[in-house]
């Protein structure tokens, strides 16, 4: 444990109301701990910061699984599940290309003369 040269604050954030549990909706102390936090030691201190964590980490995991559960999964036909993979799925290097969607505009030249718009004549390996 290192030496605690410095009091430990008191974790309250100015939100001071009280949940069903009786735990404070800001920092999650009980009300004893709120009460009696000035008579705590450093370690009994820490201790209680360490469960409010605790406390706030369960809250939120309790929200989070009952956000899940209110929301209703889709249920998707073969086909759809089938579309999709054929849309997220990477094409292969071995299939030949496909025809772009898109039409070439005007200023885009189509036909490149390879010998007169490339010109390695000073190239040397």
């Amino acid at each position: 444990m290192q030496l605690e040269f410095f009091d430990i604050p008191s974790p309250c954030i100015g939100i001071c109301e009280s949940d069903d549990k009786g735990h404070c909706l800001g920092c999650m102390r009980s009300r004893d701990e709120r009460q009696h936090w000035k008579e705590f030691s450093t370690n009994e201190k820490q201790k209680v910061i360490k469960r409010c964590l605790q406390r706030k980490k369960r809250k939120q995991n309790k929200k989070l699984k009952a956000a899940q559960l209110t929301r209703q999964p889709t249920v998707k036909s073969a086909t759809e599940l089938n579309q999709e993979n054929e849309l997220d799925r990477q094409p292969s290097l071995l299939d030949p290309p496909k025809p772009s969607k898109t039409k070439p505009t005007a200023d885009v030249e189509t036909n490149i003369d390879i010998d007169t718009d490339i010109d390695f004549s000073d190239f040397e390996l």
